[in-house]
C-alpha cells in the first residue's frame, strides 16, 4: 500500500517543489498541495498535467484518487 509521504517523494522525484504536502490514509485515495516554479505561466490543466507526468504509470497502478491543488511560488506566498 502506498502512503503519502511516498506519494510525495515520487512527485519531487520528478518535478521540482518548493512545498509539498501530501495527506490520504487509505492507500489510494490523496489530497495535495503542491508549490513548483514550473507551474508558473501555465493553466491549471496545464500543472496538474505536469503533477501526473511526474508520477507516470504510478496513476494508472497505484493511485486511485489524487486531489490536489497548485500553486506558483508567487501565488502561494498570496495565500
Amino acid at each position: 500500500m502506498l502512503s503519502a509521504e511516498q506519494l510525495g517523494n515520487y512527485i519531487t522525484q520528478n518535478l521540482v517543489c518548493d512545498h509539498i504536502k501530501v495527506l490520504g490514509d487509505d492507500g489510494t485515495h490523496f489530497e495535495a498541495i503542491i508549490v513548483s516554479p514550473a507551474f508558473v505561466g501555465k493553466s491549471m490543466v496545464q500543472q496538474h498535467q505536469l503533477v501526473y507526468a511526474a508520477l507516470g504509470d504510478r496513476m494508472r497502478a497505484e493511485i486511485h484518487a489524487l486531489s490536489m491543488k497548485t500553486y506558483t511560488p508567487e501565488q502561494w506566498q498570496k495565500s
